[in-house]
């Protein structure tokens, strides 16, 4: 299955709300691997900022939104308390945000899709690495990433844990 990815627009967002709480409510009735929680996260909210900020790509398969991901240059605090591969003001640094596969699209090659489009759309802009965290129990998506050529950096606290989310992998790929 090959999805066309875009840049998200205004047009999107209730369409992306809608991914937002199908995935969260599927989640909270299997096993919920990246802890996350309707109306918490991610939310109409993050669609909006994505878009706003002109970095929210959306995966599309039949004209429908079935994934999407955000492209940022602006890291996690924790982020600067890590040995990194190499030191960076982030300029030439993508960090993947709100990386959302829809449910009924899971493992049909979709979030593999997003994860190559970022890092050849990385590559195209020049950086260097494409950085993310992921809960430490997200199993799922920690094979996906270390598929994809992401390599295990650190583990951080991200000052989520009134959520029960104390520990997350940071992840890197060198372009």
């Amino acid at each position: 299955m090959s999805p066309t990815i875009q840049l998200g627009t205004i047009n999107d967002i209730d369409e992306l709300e809608l991914l937002y709480n199908d995935l969260n409510d599927y989640l909270a009735s299997e096993i919920n691997y990246p802890g996350w929680i309707k109306g918490v996260y991610p939310v109409r909210q993050n669609a909006i900022d994505g878009i706003k900020n002109g970095n929210l790509y959306i995966a599309k398969y039949h004209g429908k939104i079935v994934g999407s991901l955000i492209l940022s240059h602006k890291p996690e605090p924790a982020y600067y308390n890590v040995k990194w591969s190499f030191e960076s003001d982030y300029s030439d640094v993508f960090i993947i945000y709100t990386f959302v596969v829809h449910p009924k699209f899971l493992r049909h090659g979709i979030g593999e899709s997003l994860i190559d489009f970022s890092t050849k759309y990385s590559i195209k802009n020049h950086a260097k690495a494409v950085r993310l965290d992921v809960y430490e129990k997200n199993f799922p998506a920690i094979k996906l990433y270390e598929k994809c050529g992401f390599n295990y950096v650190s583990s951080v606290d991200l000052g989520l844990s009134h959520y029960g989310l104390d520990v997350f992998r940071l992840y890197e790929k060198i372009l």
